[in-house]
């Protein structure tokens, strides 16, 4: 029998909600207040990244379980039929890019009304070029001790794009869709250097308009064999697609996006906002599951090591567990043999990574603007209206004192925060982000648009 069926049958077997309560672990304190999942059998979504983990982890180590949820994983195509799935209720939430819940909200793109409660991670991304285009950035820059120093800014990639320029040839890069974190961080990343990644406006929906590098959405596993094909000479994207790369010896990391954006808010876990309402108990529920699954993935190294076992299968990630293992288990791979300490390259619990702060929102609202997403300009209390709708703490803090209550975790655990984190200096052009001061934010960029600007 599989795991599903026989996890199946010990629900089926249950005679009684109190029954339910004492084989799933749920605390008769939960039950007295009434507070068991109004729907209990789940169906979430995922793609393959490394940053599933929470979800999966969730589900193997029996967390769901013990919250009295019977879920059912399944991994999809791409991120725009992940979305329209959670839509359209075929799916009952899913891990999504961090941008997709305020995108939607917003109505850039599919219009739908998107809540998160729990941020999955912290990191997790990098930034990889083809040999071609590494072994000219080489030359422009500085080595030490026989290594590249670390980290590279784009003022290597500028001087390879203006050579392009010259014989007439156009630099594309990939990145896995419009409001990613991944399509934010690359293009910070280029403007940083000094290379325009281009606007989205009325007649350019592709966000090409001026650029001086052409970014294209391109699914997450096939980063590498497009790459491999010549169609984009570089991209942005998850694990374990960098270090693919290096394995299949087609091209070289450049870049973590721990160091563009020390501590990065990368993925969260999204459901409509009218689920949310109609099932309450079972939305803290699964955050609660999901939070023990992130102090899991973070509890000891033999856990992470566990937890690439796991996401190999070809129902998960499906990548050979040495590629995983790259990037899981404190390290992080540069150009072949240049293998870097990077222990906060996956952070899944520690400093506070699955609470959903308020001005990690609005730092995505401030990119959508920076880039024409957003096509006028805004006042800063709209940036904070939009976050408080998308952003849900209050369903996360319950979930969290309640593990509190039950010894799961420690109350050291949970910022003490208003939402908003104090001014952030992490990132590699130096430019401070105060997520209460948006438009101030925007004023300090030289590439992008700004108060009234347009393009």
């Amino acid at each position: 029998m599989s795991d599903a069926s026989s996890r199946f049958s010990r629900r089926q077997f249950t005679a009684s909600a109190l029954a339910l309560a004492g084989a799933a672990g749920i605390s008769p304190l939960a039950m007295a207040k009434g507070k068991y999942p109004e729907k209990e059998a789940l169906k979430f979504g995922f793609i393959k990244l490394t940053d599933c983990a929470p979800l999966v982890i969730a589900y193997e180590k029996g967390f769901f379980e013990e919250e009295g949820l019977f879920v059912t994983l399944e991994a999809q195509a791409n991120w725009k039929v992940l979305l329209d799935r959670v839509i359209d209720g075929q799916l009952d939430g899913a891990h999504m890019l961090a941008g997709q819940p305020l995108g939607a909200t917003i109505g850039f793109g599919t219009k739908a009304d998107i809540v998160t409660a729990f941020s999955m991670d912290l990191n997790g991304n990098g930034i990889t070029v083809s040999n071609e285009v590494w072994a000219e950035m080489k030359k422009h820059l500085p080595v030490k001790d026989g290594k590249v120093e670390h980290p590279i800014k784009a003022d290597a990639l500028k001087k390879v794009v203006d050579a392009w320029k010259k014989e007439g040839k156009q630099f594309k890069m990939g990145m896995v869709f419009p409001v990613s974190t991944h399509n934010y961080e690359l293009r910070y990343w280029l403007a940083a250097g000094g290379l325009n990644p281009g606007y989205y406006t009325a007649s350019d929906i592709s966000g090409t308009s001026k650029a001086d590098v052409l970014l294209s959405v391109t699914p997450p596993p096939q980063m590498p064999a497009t790459m491999e094909a010549g169609t984009i000479h570089g991209y942005c994207v998850g694990e374990p697609w960098n270090q693919q790369a290096v394995f299949k010896g087609i091209g070289v990391p450049v870049i973590t996006d721990h160091e563009i954006w020390k501590n990065n808010p990368e993925k969260v876990f999204g459901v409509t906002a009218d689920w949310a309402k109609k099932y309450p108990n079972s939305h803290v529920a699964v955050v609660k599951a999901l939070i023990r699954a992130g102090q899991w993935l973070d509890a000891s190294p033999e856990n992470r090591e566990e937890a690439v076992k796991i996401l190999s299968k070809s129902q998960y990630v499906g990548a050979d567990a040495k590629v995983i293992a790259n990037s899981m288990t404190g390290t992080f791979e540069y150009e072949k043999g240049d293998k870097r300490p990077a222990p906060d390259f996956n952070i899944f619990f520690r400093k506070y990574a699955t609470y959903p702060f308020y001005s990690d929102a609005v730092w995505y609202l401030t990119q959508m603007r920076r880039w024409g997403q957003i096509t006028e300009s805004k006042p800063d209390s709209w940036y904070h209206d939009v976050a408080k709708k998308v952003y849900r703490p209050d369903v996360y803090m319950e979930a969290a004192n309640a593990l509190v209550a039950d010894g799961k975790i420690k109350a050291s655990d949970l910022p003490k925060t208003d939402g908003y984190k104090p001014v952030d200096n992490g990132f590699i052009d130096g430019v401070a982000y105060d997520g209460k001061k948006p438009n101030d934010y925007l004023s300090q960029f030289k590439i992008g648009l700004k108060a009234n600007d347009k393009v």
